[in-house]
């Protein structure tokens, strides 16, 4: 497949996977108010997206078909492992417009920002660790 067409899906499918992730965080934030409920959102949303990516990654993007359940599970792993640093990234620059300016629009487009730049980087970790 032509690198232009890769790129063109896989800016889609990070956009769903960051949409996903947003929605998530903001219906846990609503659903649950008490302790750390930002960072709970949080989580739960990088949860999601990480679900929603490995699927259209897996099959849109490197056309991956595992051999069994535990070729995919492993080949999970892997991906969750190469995304330690972008998520680590993405969470930092969430946090950090959360507290620099307090307001959710600003934490929300910081994590978009932190998602972008990872989801840039995690493709060429995917490339070479993951999918290779």
């Amino acid at each position: 497949m032509a690198a232009k067409n890769i790129a063109y899906r896989y800016c889609i499918f990070a956009t769903i996977a960051t949409i996903a992730n947003l929605t998530t965080q903001e219906l846990s934030i609503r659903t649950y108010t008490g302790f750390l409920s930002i960072y709970v959102g949080i989580f739960l949303g990088t949860l999601v997206g990480l679900m929603i990516k490995y699927h259209l990654d897996k099959q849109y993007i490197f056309f991956f078909r595992p051999q069994s359940s535990l070729d995919d599970t492993k080949t999970f792993v892997a991906y969750g492992l190469t995304g330690i640093g972008t998520t680590l990234l993405f969470w930092i620059t969430e946090i950090g417009c959360e507290l620099v300016y307090g307001s959710k629009i600003a934490r929300y487009l910081g994590a978009i920002v932190g998602l972008s730049i990872g989801y840039v980087v995690k493709y060429q970790l995917d490339k070479r660790y993951v999918f290779s």
